[in-house]
């Protein structure tokens, strides 16, 4: 993402959109977005490419001239739930690649285009989407996406370290039960642990609060941190079940 220029509002971002395939909702986005006074434009690489990282991310720089944040929200879950004797290869290999490989050389890619630019004031930072699952709740059927979640998690940290002397904010989001397709194939299993009390706030979370926490992050409401963990789980990390 690249900020607009200190005087139009803090939390107003250009906005570079990628996934696979270009799709409506993307479309829908880009719509939304000029309707707010910003620009967006949707890329489609598959992040899992690594070698092609370095160009993609400048690229976007290309087309906005600057690159100020970085949401890394690309995300795989396991091609089938089970006991983690029988996780294959496929599934193991699959989530490390999205999830882990693609993530760090996608940051690097970013930091480092990040460091070369003169940073005139801009606030700059980098906000990578984990899970709660990283350590705060071990799943019996997620064991390759949790692993790759929690390798991610630590990525986080040496990032933060290493850029923060740059002026580079690092941090970590971590969603809880979130309403999102990945969770669909398992609704009434969660609908039965929110209503047992397995999530303080009592329902589900939705996708725009991980957005709006993130924007939060991106504009600076969080000062003088470093490699901070952000959850957004509604209090599950409380283990009030």
């Amino acid at each position: 993402m690249a900020q607009q220029s200190p005087s139009r509002s803090q939390r107003r971002f250009d906005l570079a959109l990628n996934d696979l395939v270009e799709s409506q909702s993307l479309r829908d986005v880009v719509a939304r977005v000029s309707d707010h006074g910003a620009r967006a434009r949707i890329f489609t690489r598959d992040l899992a490419q690594v070698e092609e990282l370095p160009s993609f991310v400048g690229s976007i720089c290309d087309e906005f001239g600057q690159l100020d944040c970085l949401v890394n929200n690309a995300g795989v879950s396991v091609l089938s739930r089970g006991d983690i004797l029988d996780v294959a290869p496929a599934s193991f290999d699959r989530c490390i690649g999205v999830n882990l490989r693609a993530q760090f050389f996608l940051t690097q890619a970013t930091a480092r285009r990040m460091a070369a630019q003169a940073d005139k004031g801009r606030r700059r930072s980098i906000i990578t989407v984990t899970s709660v699952a990283v350590d705060e709740i071990i799943g019996s059927a997620l064991a390759e996406y949790s692993i790759s979640k929690a390798a991610l998690s630590h990525m986080v940290k040496h990032f933060a370290v290493r850029l923060a002397p740059l002026g580079i904010e690092c941090y970590e989001l971590r969603p809880g039960m979130m309403k999102t397709s990945m969770t669909g194939s398992s609704r009434k299993k969660y609908d039965d642990l929110i209503a047992s009390g397995f999530v303080a706030a009592n329902r589900w979370g939705e996708v725009h609060e991980v957005a709006e926490t993130a924007a939060s992050l991106a504009s600076g409401a969080l000062r003088y941190t470093v490699g901070q963990v952000v959850n957004v789980d509604g209090g599950m990390w409380l283990k009030t079940f």
